[in-house]
């Protein structure tokens, strides 16, 4: 008896850890994603979409250096769901005063991915070719 409540509590415990969400995994309800294209684009793992919103900073990343420069962080949504901004520091200018629990509004291309997603294109096309896209901080606008 004691065997098999022991291999019992084994298979549930296993069948727990199997049900739990991954680390910086975003979850987001079907009632947001029917109201919110962020959460939709989400949801259903669309990319190339142009978005709109703000959230809050939370983490702040190293500049991606390699290519084309870009300030990253790290911004959580209204909704839940955490967001990378991805603002090209060679088309447009550094926001140098970026903190921790500053708001952020921006509008760019959003990208999929399964920690919440990548939204780039937050600076102007030099070429005309791609629709302008741009971040909001302290009511200062960077394009």
């Amino acid at each position: 008896m004691k065997r098999i409540l022991f291999s019992l509590l084994i298979c549930l415990g296993f069948a727990g850890n199997l049900t739990q969400l991954p680390p910086n995994f975003t979850l987001v309800s079907s009632a947001q994603a029917a109201t919110d294209p962020l959460a939709q684009a989400y949801q259903n793992r669309q990319s190339d979409v142009q978005v709109a919103g703000d959230g809050r900073v939370i983490r702040l990343l190293a500049d991606d250096n390699q290519g084309s420069r870009h300030q990253r962080f790290i911004l959580a949504l209204p909704s839940g769901q955490t967001l990378l901004i991805a603002h090209n520091i060679d088309l447009a200018p550094r926001i140098n005063d970026l903190q921790v629990g500053d708001r952020v509004a921006f509008y760019g291309e959003y990208e999929w991915n399964k920690k919440g997603g990548v939204v780039h294109w937050t600076h102007h096309d030099p070429k005309g070719y791609h629709p302008g896209g741009w971040l909001k901080h302290n009511g200062k606008r960077y394009q």
